[in-house]
């Protein structure tokens, strides 16, 4: 959607980093918006450490309308087609979750079918409805040279670094016509009604602006400082409330990267390993209620192993939760000031693109047009329960990593097994899932980030059991001819897609852009 006179109207985006200028870009290229200005400071860093992404991510660049390859060049940028879980279940365990969706789009007809097969030549759910897991496994890309930009036979998103797809959309957006301003906060000028009139930096000057835009991380400077939205906290649930990093290079030059996130289990939270094209970006998150940061750091470097020596880790300190209220007057809370997740699913980057895509549906028409401010509030209202009810299920959705754990080696894995730590929704689905295949009808669709699929990859996955009884269900002869069809297909779509790096070194090549080898 854009409006066709959008610069009487003062976009005000504090904040840079991913958000901040994500929402530039969208703004000024995907909506054709001018008048945009963009308030970052370069004493103040931002917190990506390296980023995993969800397929979304796809059609959001592909609207901004720059090249997949140059894309994958400038940020650094990989593929990634799900995510691999060791250890999540039993100590010894490894299951994928990939992001195709099983084959005919529908996986409620087979799943009672699969269920019933307690042979133990079984597939696992992953593998027997899909080809993706094989490709994962045989190190392949998800698309070929020659296919169109952002799409391919298997569903995908990317691995990039933050820092550099940050300096990126930079660069496009002030292309686009965004202003930029470095400077830093000093305070916020308000009118008579409540609204935010301006920003005043720490030099002076004064920025304007009829309509704002919170990217300034976990400060949140003016939808929680400034305008008292509150804080739900989610660590009833979701422990973990820290996590160490580091950017680890390949012991060899030229090393396979991995076209997936490696999710692996710990004493007391999980590492993440993501494969860039000269470095992997490593980190354990982790719960300071049940081990140290000592613990937590000689964690990490058993992990890492003698690659990591003379690293130094980053730590950063979060609280899990979001705001109820992520649009208040004339602000709007975009990325790490709306809410926080640890990176498992990598959640992030795409509440900010959820949250994009409806302050250009409701913002354009009913503030940049001249509505009246009811109906800007009105505006305001659906945003806040359409984000607050995707939050929560988002809750419900990591949650599910944890809850169904049959770890009982640490304290940590205990308590997240404890039904008290369960929220009441999942709860409930839990204890029918027990004796049910879960339904279409245990998901509000437009509410939900993760679809059944992938609540279906999580809980067979980690081998939860589901007890048909003696219900019976039809389509049996359909559903073994499915899953012999994906069998059949295994050998040629691991064969029929290239070497991950081969695909990265093609789309280097192509571009002739030259990329750093030091990423900051």
């Amino acid at each position: 959607m854009t409006i066709d006179n959008p610069s009487s109207c003062r976009v005000v985006i504090l904040g840079g980093g991913t958000a901040g200028w994500l929402a530039a870009a969208y703004l000024s290229r995907t909506l054709k918006m001018t008048g945009i200005t963009l308030v970052e400071s370069s004493e103040i860093g931002i917190i990506g450490v390296g980023e995993g992404t969800f397929p979304t991510i796809r059609s959001t660049l592909a609207g901004l309308g720059i090249s997949e390859a140059e894309f994958l060049v400038r940020a650094d940028a990989t593929f990634k087609q799900g995510v691999l879980f060791e250890g999540w279940a039993t100590g010894k365990d490894t299951y994928f979750h990939p992001f195709n969706i099983p084959i005919g789009g529908e996986d409620e007809a087979l799943l009672p079918h699969w269920l019933a097969d307690t042979s133990p030549q079984r597939p696992s759910w992953a593998d027997a409805v899909t080809v993706q897991e094989q490709v994962i496994r045989a190190g392949r890309a998800p698309k070929r040279p020659e296919d169109p930009d952002f799409s391919g036979p298997m569903n995908y998103a990317y691995h990039f670094d933050a820092a550099r797809f940050a300096d990126y959309l930079r660069e496009i957006s002030i292309a686009a016509g965004v202003e930029r301003i470095d400077g830093k906060v000093a305070a916020v000028q308000r009118k008579a009604d409540g609204d935010i009139a301006a920003l005043e930096l720490a030099n002076g000057r004064i920025v304007p602006g009829d309509f704002f835009l919170d990217c300034s991380g976990f400060r949140a400077l003016l939808i929680g400082q400034t305008l008292g939205a509150d804080f739900t906290s989610c660590a009833g649930s979701l422990f973990n409330d820290r996590a160490l990093a580091m950017q680890v290079p390949y012991a060899q030059p030229g090393a396979p990267v991995r076209p997936y996130t490696l999710a692996t289990a710990h004493e007391a939270g999980w590492t993440w390993d993501i494969g860039l094209t000269e470095r992997r970006g490593v980190g354990y998150v982790y719960s300071s209620r049940h081990c140290s940061d000592d613990e937590a750091e000689a964690t990490l470097r058993r992990y890492v192993g003698p690659q990591g020596d003379v690293l130094s880790p980053r730590q950063l300190r979060f609280e899990t939760g979001y705001r109820q209220r992520q649009w208040i007057g004339n602000c709007v809370a975009v990325g790490l000031s709306a809410g926080f997740f640890e990176p498992l699913e990598s959640t992030g980057i795409m509440l900010i693109e959820a949250a994009l895509r409806m302050v250009g549906e409701f913002l354009v028409p009913n503030v940049l047009a001249g509505a009246a401010r009811d109906a800007r509030d009105a505006a305001a209202r659906s945003f806040n329960r359409l984000m607050s009810a995707r939050f929560e299920r988002i809750v419900h959705f990591l949650k599910l990593h944890y809850c169904i754990t049959r770890r009982s080696d640490t304290a940590y894995w205990r308590d997240n097994a404890d039904p008290a730590t369960i929220p009441e929704p999942l709860r409930d689905m839990l204890a029918q899932w027990r004796h049910r295949p879960p339904s279409r009808f245990d998901f509000v669709v437009d509410l939900e980030t993760f679809l059944p699929p992938s609540y279906h990859y999580i809980l067979y996955g980690m081998g939860f059991e589901t007890s048909l009884g003696n219900a019976r269900y039809s389509g049996a002869a359909q559903a073994r001819e499915v899953f012999a069809r994906v069998r059949s297909a295994h050998a040629g779509a691991r064969g029929g897609l290239p070497d991950h790096r081969a695909l990265l070194n093609h789309y280097h090549a192509r571009t002739g852009i030259q990329s750093s080898k030091v990423s900051r």
